[in-house]
């Protein structure tokens, strides 16, 4: 069986000043985003404060934890928020495309609540123009 698509993010950068830190022993950078959200079970809006936190240590490790708050409505059409802790990581430098994450969930809907709460879930990257495009699967 076939992953299930819940929803896009498409993220798009230069909301805000990118924080940076780099030292021998690695470095720090916090991307500020914004964005959009569409698909079957959800549509909406990124809200202010959505960052993307990167870190590469001194063995070139990448681990990067976005986390960002979602406004929109759910399938039944009810007002609700959505929020997303995504992780990744990789080394070597450039990551494959798309590149793969997992994301957690918590909502105040009481629709999606029995669908994001449970279960296992991917994301993958997508490079897009002025930012990424985030396809969030449930697992089936």
């Amino acid at each position: 069986m076939a992953d299930r698509l819940l929803f896009e993010v498409a993220v798009e950068m230069g909301r805000g000043e990118i924080s940076t830190l780099k030292t021998d022993r690695g470095e720090a950078t916090i991307i500020p985003f914004g964005g959009t959200v569409s698909g079957e079970v959800f549509n909406g809006v990124v809200l202010p404060g959505g960052a993307d936190c990167q870190t590469v240590d001194a063995n070139g490790v990448r681990k990067m934890c976005a986390r960002y708050m979602l406004e929109g409505e759910d399938f039944t059409g009810a007002k609700c928020r959505v929020y997303i802790e995504n992780n990744g990581w990789f080394s070597g430098g450039t990551p494959t495309m798309p590149f793969r994450t997992i994301p957690t969930f918590l909502t105040d809907s009481e629709a999606l609540a029995p669908l994001l709460h449970a279960g296992r879930f991917r994301g993958e990257g997508h490079p897009r123009d002025g930012g990424v495009l985030i396809k969030l699967f449930r697992l089936e």
